[in-house]
């Protein structure tokens, strides 16, 4: 393929970690949609990020848009000429008003009729003078909650831009983006290498920025480095890691130049949690904690510095003392907290507002307390446990480790009851009633972590929508979407026998004149419901639509009619019967009559009604087990033995006759068919 290479580079200062992996995606893929758009043709689009730089390589690409051909179709033949094959009026405003030359007028022959056209050529402009609006168009797409505003203009970005680079060949394409010039000088290093480097050809990129600037631009690369360097470490100390690909991707986002060493902190320090260790490891310091064979913790960690250095000593220590201090500190607040009994923390909750129209976080424990006992009765789960485990749920939030590091709030829970020689189920609760806290974060192992864990989750849903500080738009500050698909997914993973209506009725009995918002459950179920559409991303939205139209209230027998209707769809009767549903619920739903609760059968003329009526008569009786035990792949599987006798019946009998009785019969025999299959889902929705 012919072509030449194109180099953009946005240098900015330091990105945000956590969101650079994001941004050059977002950035790559808007440059793909926009090269689409302006029809230029390329082989690839390759991507680069640094903590100081975002960056795209197009390869390959063509110098010149392709040409485009515009087709205007005039007026019909009939009406573009009179009877002595004279241009009619209305055809010749068309032809000026588009300024074609009637020797280029063609002919459009179509199943419909015959019509004037025009073909206009249009040729493709050079790529050089496109890239300027095309880089423009695909970095203002890069869209964020937060942007910086940087000097005296109103000019907004993730961080502030100080150069911009866009080289066509070994062109430079002149253009101003955020106010800065395009330029030749990208930068290298900050301490390492040549600050300042002029690049000649796109071609050079990023092979003279590694030689030259040392810096790896390639993310996937450096990423690759940090890894297999870690593992290389830990091997050679006699340990494993455990990858955390979360932590992975922020410390390649903060290197340009990575260079792997290892430390260690006193041995004294493991007696502090581990989960502890590692949250100071991970979370705070960006270090990779290292584990012995059996799966224990040591005293060793291995951290990636930016720069080369003739003595790696030195900054060995400084981060040993940086850890040490850290750990010191946690150890202090970890004894000071086991000085006192977690029960006794209770009546400070009073003080520690949850909010300022639902009351304090001694309120809500008040309310998980109630509710826990409400859920634990329908689940089967240990209600004298559940009960204790929701009193001491909070009784950690005011303890100095969780106050230094919030997110220990349950674990450290968890560790301070089991001191005060709490039952270890109990404690083993506190630290799961947060899960899930995130899409891919496990649920509560336990059904007593189940029932806290829920519990939390619907008070807070409650409260929140009874005050009206509900999720709008893309925001949800107080994560009331995460709440709510927490909850979905735990009664269904674990297959609680829990009605959403009365799980959220109760919620709302305790908060009694708090709320404020009428119709509360209604809006409460239609919010779950749309999180639950959000499971079955995979499935065919229309079996979620056929589900959804009976409006199943427990979770776990929404999921059991979910995977019925999709294995449904695989069986080659399927087609027929939801053709005879959609022809079925056609005739209800046009009648002006309303059916009757029981058949008539004395109205009964006709052989094919007769069998029909056995038939679904012998199937309700024999599916009501089925229907209770939520076996339905199995109904499902008996319905379609419905599908014959259905066909012979619409052949033979006439629903719509002169008879209102026995058109009302009819109508009603056809409703008790519709009743059968709505007991699952309304397959008259599938396609």
């Amino acid at each position: 393929m012919s072509g030449k290479t194109l180099i953009v580079e946005i240098g900015t200062e330091e990105l945000p970690p956590k969101m650079l992996y994001g941004l050059a995606q977002l950035f790559y893929e808007n440059i793909i949609a926009e090269l689409k758009v302006f029809q230029l043709v390329y082989k690839k689009v390759i991507w680069f990020a640094s903590p100081r730089r975002l960056a795209l390589k197009v390869m390959h690409l063509n110098t010149y848009q392709v040409d485009r051909v515009i087709e205007k179709r005039g007026p019909k033949l009939t009406e573009a000429f009179d009877i002595k094959g004279n241009i009619t009026e209305k055809a010749n405003t068309w032809i000026h008003f588009n300024k074609v030359p009637i020797s280029e007028l063609e002919t459009l022959y179509t199943t419909k009729g015959e019509w004037l056209i025009c073909r206009k050529i249009i040729k493709g402009k050079k790529t050089n003078l496109l890239l300027p609006e095309i880089i423009e168009k695909a970095i203002k797409k890069i869209s964020i909650p937060k942007l910086m505003r940087w000097g005296e203009n109103n000019i907004k970005f993730i961080r502030p831009v100080h150069t911009i680079t866009i080289l066509f060949g070994d062109k430079l394409i002149p253009s101003i983006l955020f106010g800065v010039k395009s330029k030749r000088i990208i930068y290298g290093h900050r301490f390492m290498g040549h600050s300042k480097i002029k690049l000649i050809n796109a071609d050079e990129y990023p092979q003279v920025l590694l030689e030259k600037g040392k810096v790896i631009a390639d993310y996937k690369k450096r990423k690759e480095i940090i890894k297999n360097g870690i593992e290389l470490t830990s091997c050679k100390l006699g340990g494993k890691i455990y990858l955390n690909d979360e932590l992975l991707q922020e410390v390649t986002s903060l290197v340009e130049w990575p260079i792997i060493l290892h430390a260690s902190f006193k041995e004294e320090f493991l007696n502090i949690p581990n989960e502890l260790l590692i949250h100071i490891m991970e979370n705070v310091q960006k270090y990779f904690p290292i584990y012995g064979i059996k799966g224990n913790l040591l005293s060793n960690f291995i951290f990636i510095t930016n720069i080369e250095s003739n003595d790696n000593n030195d900054i060995i220590i400084g981060n040993e003392k940086v850890l040490n201090a850290r750990l010191e500190d946690a150890k202090f607040f970890f004894d000071h907290d086991k000085k006192r009994v977690l029960l006794d923390n209770l009546q400070l909750l009073e003080k520690v507002i949850f909010h300022k129209k639902l009351g304090s976080l001694r309120d809500k424990t008040k309310r998980i307390q109630h509710l826990s006992k409400w859920i634990a009765q329908k689940i089967g789960a240990n209600v004298e446990y559940s009960i204790r485990a929701s009193l001491l749920s909070k009784c950690d939030l005011i303890t100095r480790v969780v106050c230094e590091f919030p997110d220990m709030q349950g674990i450290m829970g968890m560790y301070y009851a089991i001191y005060n020689g709490e039952n270890r189920d109990i404690a083993f609760a506190l630290s799961e009633q947060y899960k899930p806290s995130f899409s891919k974060d496990t649920i509560p192992s336990s059904l007593i972590g189940c029932t806290l864990s829920i519990a939390d989750k619907i008070d807070t849903l409650v409260g929140m929508f009874g005050i009206n500080e509900i999720p709008k738009g893309s925001r949800d500050p107080l994560a009331l979407r995460r709440a709510a698909s927490g909850i979905l997914r735990i009664i269904i993973e674990k297959k609680l026998p829990l009605s959403l209506e009365d799980l959220v009725q109760e919620a709302v009995s305790i908060y009694k004149d708090k709320l404020i918002i009428k119709d509360i459950i209604n809006n409460i179920l239609n919010f779950m419901f749309k999180r639950l559409e959000k499971f079955y991303i995979d499935f065919d939205i229309n079996i979620f639509k056929a589900v959804l139209s009976v409006r199943p209230l427990y979770p776990a027998d929404f999921d059991l009619r979910m995977q019925a209707l999709s294995y449904f769809l695989s069986l080659k009767e399927s087609n027929k019967l939801i053709v005879i549903n959609k022809r079925v619920s056609n005739f209800l739903i046009k009648s002006n009559h309303t059916v009757c609760h029981v058949i008539n059968i004395s109205l009964l003329k006709q052989k094919e009604e007769i069998e029909l009526l056995n038939n679904i008569s012998n199937l309700t009786i024999k599916l009501q087990p089925y229907f209770s035990k939520g076996l339905y792949t199995e109904a499902l599987i008996e319905l379609t033995t419905l599908s014959s006798i259905i066909d012979k019946f619409f052949d033979k009998v006439q629903i719509n006759t002169f008879d209102e009785n026995i058109h009302i019969n009819r109508l009603t025999l056809l409703s008790k068919i519709r009743s059968l299959f709505l007991q699952i889902a309304d397959i008259s929705l599938l396609k």
